[in-house]
């Protein structure tokens, strides 16, 4: 069914499949090595789990254009941020086959990702890419299996949080054209994102809500944002600037608004408050929420969150929020009356009281 022969000093084998005779390489000096693989092909030509040559011909480039594909045809709109993992795999694994990225070289590419200072957050997010590519390979049936890809801790998970003081801070030191988009961020717990996305045709301000296309939201679900206090300010105040020439909402002068990175960190430099991204306003908004008393299935629905541990990990409890509950301990307690009561102990009836067990 098979034989095996020699191209200088390594083995090869070939074997049929189908009528066609199929040869590869062994890639061992090691007779016993190969006739492992030719036993190994011929069990997976009778299992009709067959692959063979097609793992030689496939690289680390044709794995990524996989996944690239992928992206595209689900529609994800993180590709961007797929390429830039690409990339960084790239400097390790871009000329190499598939069958050649082993653990050992995945655990090597994490020592120096590691040295590098990246965070484990990051180099997460690298692997994850890339043990889905192995994976479409496999269903492809372009390769037989998958190399391990051990996951790492990542213990560096954000509780920054903003407070209304430093908010009105940071607020006040920001460009004109972010206050109010900064502004329906907090108090709406939005992603900024979404915000940038905002239209007229989502506004409805005789029924006072705003509907979140489902297209533009990270989660791909509709959701509903009534608009009182603040909010309802916001947007009013955006309807006078509106301009006939562009449909957003909020906007740089007709413009849509771009990526505000450097304006933000100029302000809370300004504010003092040098630890802050965008994206706390969004926990922040959370945590508001939930200390008004909004029940937390409304909290989610009004934020976008689907699960119920990411929303539990933005609901974040602050120092103060600790000091507050031990001060209420501590007020309850001190409303209790302690009285120290001594009940004496009935014998029963009919018994004699135990004579003492010591002689004099």
């Amino acid at each position: 069914m098979g034989r095996i022969f020699k191209r200088g000093p390594i083995y090869w084998i070939a074997y049929s499949y189908r009528g066609k005779e199929h040869r590869e390489s062994a890639r061992s000096e090691s007779e016993r090595q190969a006739r492992k693989l030719l036993k190994k092909r011929i069990g997976e030509t009778s299992a009709g789990t067959f692959i063979g040559p097609n793992e030689e011909r496939l690289t680390f480039e044709g794995m990524a254009e996989l996944l690239l594909t992928d992206y595209q045809i689900n529609g994800k709109r993180s590709i961007s941020t797929l390429r830039g993992l690409i990339r960084h795999l790239s400097g390790s694994f871009g000329m190499s086959k598939a069958v050649d990225i082993t653990a050992d070289r995945i655990a090597a590419y994490i020592a120096n990702r590691q040295r590098e200072r990246a965070a484990n957050a990051s180099i997460n997010r690298e692997l994850a890419a890339l043990k889905r590519m192995f994976n479409l390979a496999v269903r492809a049936r372009r390769l037989n299996h998958a190399p391990y890809i051990a996951m790492l801790a990542e213990n560096n998970a954000r509780q920054g949080f903003v407070d209304h003081a430093g908010f009105v801070a940071v607020r006040n030191a920001l460009p004109a054209y972010l206050k109010d988009p900064i502004t329906f961020l907090y108090f709406s717990g939005w992603r900024a994102g979404e915000m940038k996305a905002l239209e007229w045709r989502d506004i409805d301000l005789d029924g006072k809500v705003v509907r979140l296309r489902p297209e533009v939201s990270k989660n791909k679900d509709g959701r509903v944002l009534p608009l009182a206090g603040e909010l309802f300010e916001v947007v009013e105040r955006a309807r006078a600037k509106r301009r006939p020439d562009c449909p957003f909402v909020f906007h740089d002068d007709g413009q849509p608004v771009g990526n505000f990175r450097k304006a933000w960190r100029t302000a809370c430099k300004a504010a003092g408050l040098n630890e802050i991204l965008v994206h706390d306003l969004r926990r922040t908004a959370v945590r508001n929420m939930v200390r008004a008393g909004v029940p937390d299935r409304v909290a989610m629905a009004l934020s976008g969150h689907k699960t119920r541990s990411v929303f539990d990990r933005y609901s974040i409890v602050s120092e103060s929020d600790l000091v507050a509950a031990s001060e209420r301990l501590q007020a309850h307690l001190s409303t209790q009356a302690f009285e120290r009561k001594v009940l004496a102990l009935k014998s029963e009836r009919g018994k004699q009281p135990r004579p003492s067990s010591r002689h004099a």
